[in-house]
């Protein structure tokens, strides 16, 4: 974590307020902020990140989803994509299928490629 001098990075920025690294651009945040910068924005909010915020509570899919191996606990986060369904789990794309829970009788699997940098996603639905 940096110290409360160092400037937090575009990216951790966008991950701590939870908005796109678009948004961190428009708003002039490019050069970063210290810790102590970011926790005044955080307790004072501009309206732009009021509005993020209110429109994200109505439902809106998240800005930022945060990637778990089921196997290893290896953790990653991402801009989530559209096309990603409700993953029952996520496994590296290095581990065995037998590493992962066991599949119920009545269930089939389905595993979905190209989830975040190392991930595979799977999908369990009851047939």
């Amino acid at each position: 974590m940096p110290g409360p001098h160092r400037t937090l990075s575009k990216r951790d920025l966008a991950q701590r307020l939870d908005i796109s690294l678009e948004m961190v651009s428009r708003h002039g945040l490019n050069d970063g902020l210290s810790e102590a910068e970011l926790t005044a924005l955080e307790q004072d909010p501009p309206a732009w990140l009021v509005q993020s915020r209110a429109n994200r509570r109505k439902g809106a899919r998240p800005v930022w989803a945060t990637l778990t191996c089921v196997v290893c606990g290896y953790t990653e986060t991402v801009r989530p994509k559209k096309w990603w369904p409700e993953f029952t789990y996520l496994s590296c794309r290095t581990h065995a299928p037998a590493e992962l829970p066991a599949l119920a009788s009545d269930q089939h699997r389905t595993e979905i490629e190209g989830v975040g940098g190392r991930f595979i996603g799977i999908v369990d639905v009851t047939v």
